[in-house]
């Protein structure tokens, strides 16, 4: 690999540059005011985990305590019932705390699992939401990088690394205390460890999110790569292109190393200070025990119970500085999660709205591309009201582009796209939704009935409702057919139908949803010719006073139709009905000649 192969890097960090057209991420003040919000939402549970980790903590520190006492005991001659006595109590101490433990562990992991819940219920609130637009230009590895990476990173911690923080704080300040109780002067011994926590975290956690970002952002880059080759393996091999995707394939498996590697740097230089951390306080705590004990201020007993608890408290306090970085790890990944829901379009808010009968669809100078390349040169286009206009041309030439405009899919970057008379732009994507609907040749069969799939484009029709819609795609006589009808399960996990059955549920929805202007992007591709046919005329009764589109690469369909626009390199370079177009002798008529073989 070369230097100039090398992804762009940010020359502060080292870190590769952020890709702008990724998904958001949110601040981190959103982050901690989600989480305050899960705290007053848990309050009641939160009160009792700590209420119990407190209690848990105290009988831990029975047992030293009562050694300390054992130890004075003995150095005093006491008998051996009053040391069979405190043993006993060391042993209630040990099973009280067992019990307390176990009842906190449970609320903890209960807690965890209710905000888990509510956290990926509104992620995938959000993800439904997300405008096409923008899991276009971002790519479905990006999103797929939050479904599954970063989902499994927000599950550690809440349901593990934020009640062991929680367990461990609690633990830390009751065994704090109970060194204050023996005497002030020893919580001086763990200034040091403290300190130099203290300023080890906070050069950590200055680096270590950005760090973060970046180390998801390249998986999301990798995760897009490898489906892309995946999906695109026929092509990339019919076209030989095997060692261009292996070169971007290791320019993005680099990126992933180098944004790694910074992160893998930080924690090789944060955690051997750690270390440190965990053992100088036990041997300050013994050093000034034993000054206290010259000075007559403490006892042997309570010189050992003291050193006993520096010991104990080694073990909370490594526990909560070891989650430190699953819990920042945690914490970004949250960032992103929450970061989907900023996803917005750019609505332009002009505050026109679609005028029912109004002017149809008009394209005014528009302009548009993909990353940089433009693909739509300057197109001017008019639709009239309940025409049926054909877009046909070659392949790359910018007829599905323009589908996804007119549907509001993509803005333009300049120019204008109307629809009855307002400006698409300006229309919330709901608004846009429930004015023109796309159909793509990609049409997919949710889980679950035949009845549920219908009625996601219309929640309140009825079942004559429904029935009337398939009546109107040919479908309702192989649905009648079925064992139990419309209460048929389909999709993941029961008989799928083929293609062709699940463009007709695709297009019956269509029906439903009752748009008023509707794109056809090569909507009945996937069935055969004669099907497709019988598709396409027994829509014809329902289309009628709508205003229709069609991306079409079968020319009857462009024969069927009011006009047709010839697209090619990004602008309609014919106009016409079909006979216009044919006694023109251009693009259109060589493309209908070659069809029919003439």
């Amino acid at each position: 690999m070369t230097h100039a192969d090398l992804p762009a890097t940010d020359r502060a960090t080292g870190l590769p540059k952020p890709d702008p057209a990724a998904l958001p991420v949110s601040s981190t003040r959103e982050v901690w005011t989600r989480l305050a919000r899960a705290g007053r939402e848990y309050r009641g549970i939160l009160v009792w985990v700590v209420v119990l980790h407190a209690l848990a903590a105290l009988s831990a520190l029975a047992a030293p305590w009562t050694l300390g006492f054992i130890v004075d005991a003995v150095r005093e001659g006491r008998g051996a019932g009053s040391v069979d006595t405190m043993a006993a109590l060391v042993v209630a101490a040990f099973l009280a705390n067992a019990a307390l433990t176990l009842v906190s562990v449970a609320l903890s992991i209960r807690f965890g699992e209710g905000v888990l819940a509510q956290l990926r219920e509104e992620f995938i609130g959000a993800v439904l939401r997300l405008p096409l637009g923008t899991v276009e230009r971002a790519g479905s590895g990006d999103l797929l990088s939050r479904t599954g990476r970063d989902i499994g990173n927000l599950n550690h911690m809440v349901r593990f690394s934020l009640p062991h923080m929680v367990v461990s704080a609690v633990t830390v300040a009751v065994i704090l205390a109970a060194l204050a109780v023996l005497h002030p002067a020893l919580l001086a011994a763990w200034v040091p460890g403290l300190v130099l926590l203290s300023v080890s975290a906070r050069w950590y956690a200055r680096r270590a999110p950005d760090g973060y970002i970046r180390e998801l952002a390249t998986y999301s880059d990798l995760t897009q790569g490898v489906a892309d080759t995946v999906e695109g393996a026929h092509t990339v091999e019919a076209l030989g292109r095997q060692d261009r995707r292996r070169a971007e394939n290791g320019r993005q498996v680099h990126r992933a190393f180098l944004a790694e590697r910074y992160t893998l740097w930080l924690r090789t230089v944060w955690f051997p200070q750690l270390e440190v951390v965990y053992q100088l306080p036990t041997a300050t705590t013994f050093l000034a025990a034993g000054l206290l004990y010259t000075n007559d201020a403490l006892t042997l007993g309570q010189v050992a119970t003291a050193t006993f608890f520096s010991v104990q408290l080694a073990r909370p306090v490594e526990q909560l500085v070891d989650q430190i970085d699953n819990m920042m790890v945690g914490f970004v990944s949250m960032r992103r999660l929450l970061g989907v829901g900023h996803a917005q379009e750019d609505v332009r808010g002009t505050g026109a709205r679609p005028v029912s009968g109004g002017r149809g669809v008009e394209l005014s100078d528009v302009r548009f591309g993909y990353t940089g390349t433009e693909v739509l040169h300057g197109v001017d286009l008019a639709v009239r009201p309940g025409e049926r206009l054909a877009m046909v041309g070659p392949s790359g030439s910018g007829k599905s582009t323009l589908g996804k405009l007119v549907a509001g899919i993509h803005v333009p970057s300049s120019g204008r796209v109307r629809v009855d008379g307002a400006d698409l732009a300006s229309l919330s994507p709901q608004q846009r939704r429930a004015h023109v609907i796309l159909l793509s040749q990609e049409s997919h069969l949710f889980r679950g009935t035949i009845a549920e799939n219908l009625t996601l484009a219309a929640e309140t029709g009825d079942e004559a409702d429904l029935w009337n819609a398939l009546e109107a795609v040919g479908a309702a006589d192989w649905v009648r057919s079925l064992p139990e009808g419309l209460l048929t399960p389909v999709g993941s996990g029961h008989a799928t139908p083929d293609p062709a059955r699940v463009q007709q549920l695709a297009l019956a929805r269509v029906v439903l949803a009752d748009p008023a202007v509707l794109v056809l992007d090569e909507a009945t591709s996937s069935m055969d010719p004669r099907s497709a046919r019988h598709l396409e005329r027994s829509l014809s009764g329902v289309l009628a006073g709508r205003t229709v589109l069609m991306i079409a690469h079968r020319l009857h369909t462009a024969h069927d139709a009011d006009r047709v626009a010839v697209v090619e390199g990004g602008m309609v370079r014919e106009l016409g009905t079909h006979g216009e177009l044919l006694s023109r002798g251009g693009s259109y008529a060589d493309l209908w000649h070659a069809w029919h073989g003439d």
